[in-house]
């Protein structure tokens, strides 16, 4: 069986990197959106108005953070894994696989 060297890129990026511009335009939607709250605020607005886009927000934030999920897990633990692979050393998946279970449970809270 041939050995298979697999690259290690850790440093050279994050996953995010090759969509970031698609990352950005919508967390800048995402801002209009609150400035948008705010201005129903300050004009007395509705309540159940307000309320209906805080959930628009909280949808589209939740969208963005999934995304940045998988982003980490297909490139950083990917990445992690095939540094094990080359090194017989565990702690690099593990490290991040910690991580990602760590962020996750952030987003559940």
């Amino acid at each position: 069986m041939e050995n298979i060297t697999l690259p290690i890129d850790e440093h050279v990026g994050h996953g995010y990197t090759a969509n970031k511009e698609a990352l950005l335009k919508r967390l800048n939607r995402i801002e209009g959106q609150v400035r948008g709250v705010n201005r129903m605020v300050n004009g007395d607005k509705y309540c159940i108005d307000i309320l209906t886009q805080i959930s628009a927000i909280n949808a589209a934030l939740h969208k963005v953070s999934l995304g940045l999920v998988e982003e980490h897990v297909s490139h950083c633990v990917v990445n992690a894994a095939a540094q094990s692979i080359e090194t017989g050393d565990q702690s690099f998946v593990d490290e991040k696989v910690a991580e990602v279970t760590t962020a996750i449970g952030r987003l559940l809270r």
